[in-house]
């Protein structure tokens, strides 16, 4: 299967507070999922272990994440959202990564198109009852998909680049410029930088002339930095 593993130079850098944040989501679930962890269950202590393995390296037993694993993450928490539980989810991933021939498989332009297919097979082929609703929430699948794409672009095979502000192409989150946080599409300012220099000139016009950037993508960057904080 394909990794990146091997390198760390343009697949961002996130840390376990960084994801939680870009993707609404608390950072206890982002450390469990990657991290495994341990649970009592008739008076013996369980393992469950990550998802998959991150693409950086743990570092004093902190998670630290590349890009395409913020992406995964992001189809898991639309999944949970939609209803579908953690085991099947994993049951999806462990089956899909076989299929896709990727270890994160969601962020890949074959599950774009094959991700329902792939869903219903994974159930057919667990013999697991519990995981047979799946075909029950057939459509519910589709539409996840088709809405967590929608503001991705692939290349490669893989997706490349997440526009996280309401689709506009404005912001971009790209592993390929400034370890991937949000920053302007062309211009390449952090989103964050332009926000704090709005708070210091108390101008979002002045803003924009300092850093020779439209207003209207000042604008942008200040309203998504917002949308972070709240």
């Amino acid at each position: 299967m394909t990794d990146n593993t091997t390198t760390t130079l343009g697949i961002g850098f996130y840390s376990a507070s960084d994801a939680a944040r870009l993707l609404s989501i608390p950072a206890r679930n982002v450390r469990r999922w990657l991290g495994g962890y341990e649970y009592s269950h008739q008076g013996k202590t369980l393992r469950m272990e990550p998802l998959w393995q991150p693409q950086l390296p743990h570092h004093d037993d902190r998670i630290e994440l590349g890009f395409r694993d913020l992406i995964e993450l992001r189809f898991v928490q639309a999944f949970i959202e939609a209803g579908l539980g953690l085991k099947t989810i994993r049951h999806c991933l462990d089956y899909a990564k076989t299929c896709v021939d990727d270890m994160r498989p969601f962020s890949t332009r074959r599950f774009r198109t094959d991700g329902k297919t792939i869903f219903l097979e994974s159930a057919n082929s667990s013999g697991d009852d519990s995981l047979l609703d799946l075909k029950e929430k057939q459509y519910t699948i589709k539409a996840v998909i088709d809405r967590t794409f929608k503001d991705l672009d692939v290349d490669n095979d893989a997706v490349s680049r997440w526009r996280p502000y309401h689709g506009k192409s404005s912001i971009i989150i790209d592993p390929e410029l400034v370890f991937g946080q949000p920053t302007t599409a062309i211009y390449n300012v952090p989103t964050v930088a332009l926000s704090q220099a709005v708070k210091a000139e108390g101008s979002e016009r002045a803003v924009a002339r300092l850093f020779e950037v439209p207003l209207s993508v000042v604008k942008d960057a200040v309203a998504f930095e917002e949308s972070l904080a709240a």
